[in-house]
């Protein structure tokens, strides 16, 4: 059963610029009549211009959204500036509610593009269907999406460049960026440190703030990751590029750099210049070795 719907009022053609308060409204009509109970929960995603006050423009769609009042502690419209600010407030409030199976209802032109957004910025944990902003006639519309074709997306690189500028300017959280370095590993042979908690933008509860490590499993998506990773490298002055972290089996495979990687591993060495390594630490410690005289070091997870 679907838990939430976003209806994407992005970019739309203009002749549906038009009559948007007509639209929105046979929307929200056909979803009211066809919800279960509970109803799911509806986002409207709307495009903030640029320079404008949001209270005009949340005006002009108070026609469409006053007549659902069965739908009025679970509508909200998110306002932002660019797609991705808007679908990252959006994950954040089915986050909080604990959601993942999501209805897009959006216009047919923005389908591929759209898909290209969840995929950086949503995990496997969620589950989307798409369907065409139109005037919905029954439920039976509603209800069934059917699979629409990928198509070539020449616009990836945009996309991707919009979240990046978009992620990294969101502040820290739960404090700064903190490295905690070793007085037994020499500075001026071995960059070093251990990171805490805070710093990074990753705001799932059951995640540090600081958040390294994603997974299909999990509610933070690689770009959230590779971020908090970037905020690193900036702070301890290490090219994020070179990074590489232990494939964690909680056995004894160490990988040494510059030789054949073994497909998991809890330990890894290099003498190499200019590359990173690390291991995770969690209820496991992380230990770093360190050799002076052959200038090699070491990273593993403990566990």
């Amino acid at each position: 059963m679907v838990e939430a719907i976003l209806i994407d009022l992005f970019s739309l053609p203009a002749n549906l610029q038009n009559n948007i308060q007509g639209l929105l409204h046979n929307t929200l009509e056909t979803i009211e009549k066809c919800s279960s109970i509970p109803a799911p929960f509806v986002y409207v995603m709307w495009c903030q211009s640029q320079g404008s006050e949001w209270k005009g423009e949340q005006e002009s769609l108070l026609p469409a959204l006053r007549d659902f009042q069965s739908l009025k502690e679970r509508l909200e419209v998110v306002h932002a500036l660019t797609t991705a600010a808007a679908l990252y407030i959006i994950k954040q409030r089915l986050d909080e509610k604990d959601l993942s199976i999501v209805k897009v209802i959006l216009s047919p032109l923005r389908k591929d593009i759209m898909k290209v957004y969840i995929d950086h910025l949503f995990t496997a944990v969620y589950q989307f269907e798409f369907e065409d902003l139109q005037v919905a006639s029954d439920c039976e519309n509603l209800q069934i999406a059917e699979p629409q074709s990928e198509g070539q997306m020449q616009d990836m690189a945009l996309v991707q460049s919009e979240i990046q500028m978009y992620l990294e300017s969101l502040p820290s959280l739960n404090g700064d960026l903190t490295i905690l370095r070793s007085s037994l590993i020499p500075d001026d042979i071995f960059l070093h440190g251990f990171t805490t908690r805070t710093g990074g933008i990753s705001y799932i509860p059951t995640l540090s703030s600081c958040n390294l490590f994603s997974s299909s499993k999990r509610r933070d998506p690689q770009v959230v990751v590779k971020e908090n990773l970037r905020r690193l490298a900036n702070a301890a002055g290490f090219n994020p590029d070179t990074f590489q972290r232990v494939k964690i089996d909680h056995a004894n495979a160490v990988c040494i750099m510059g030789k054949t990687e073994p497909d998991s591993y809890d330990g890894i060495v290099t003498n190499q210049k200019g590359v990173t390594i690390a291991a995770p630490g969690a209820d496991c410690i992380p230990v770093l070795f360190a050799d002076p005289v052959r200038k090699a070091c070491g990273a593993a997870h403990s566990g």
